[in-house]
This record gives C-alpha cells, structure tokens and sequence, in this order.
C-alpha cells in the first residue's frame, strides 16, 4: 500500500485552470499505475485519468480529453492533474489512487486512495 495526500484545489470560475498534486509515501512510488477519479454529489465515483509507471502511457476519460493533463515526477514521488477550461460539470471531491500492474478505468479495481480535495467550477 502507498499513502497518498491530494492538495491544490479550490474555486475556480468557468474556463479556468487549476492544477492538483498527489503526494506519495513509499520507496516504491515508480512501480505503480497513478490515477484521478472524481465523485460529484449523489453521483459515483468516475475515472478522470490514469498514467503508467514510466510517464509514457496515460489515458482519459472522454470528457476530460483535450483539456486536462496527468503527469508524474517519479523523483519526487508526486503525480499530478492539470485542468485547464474548467466547466461546472467539472465540480467534484477528486481523488488520487495508485494501483500495480496495469491501468484500468474501474475504481474499485484500484487499492490505495487519498482523502480528495475539492474542486468547485462557478458558471
């Protein structure tokens, strides 16, 4: 198991930006698969992005694409999720998880998860 500490969001007016960073606890930090959800109010947990060990895969979800960015610095044992042309659609608690082996979309296919920061888009 990896800790995990999400940081970095806050409210952001529509067509803003905000980036979130994930640190991780654990010598072993490289090996994992890195991933964003996000849980919106009375909605369930759903994949935003996901990124392998080395930084050379990543994959979206369709909503997200063109507009946000994961990234990993495995020297500093942090991943992070840049958001650029925010809508309210993006509002949500969103939530670092790490995982071995490959990248799946599925939440409860991933075993380590942060306690989530809040993310808020005013229209």
């Amino acid at each position: 198991q990896v800790q995990l500490v999400e940081s970095g969001g806050g409210l952001v007016q529509a067509g803003g930006s905000l980036r979130l960073s994930c640190a991780a606890s654990g010598r072993t930090f490289s090996s994992y698969v890195m991933g964003w959800f996000r849980q919106a109010p009375g909605k369930e947990r759903e994949f935003v992005a996901a990124i392998n060990w080395s930084g050379g895969y990543t994959d979206y979800a369709d909503s997200v694409k063109g507009r946000f960015t994961i990234s990993r610095d495995n020297a500093k044992n942090t991943v992070f999720l840049q958001m650029n042309s925010l809508e309210p659609e993006d509002t949500a608690v969103y939530y670092c998880a790490a995982r071995a082996g490959t990248i799946y979309n599925t939440a409860k296919t991933w075993g380590s998860w942060g306690q989530g920061t809040q993310v808020t888009v005013s229209s």
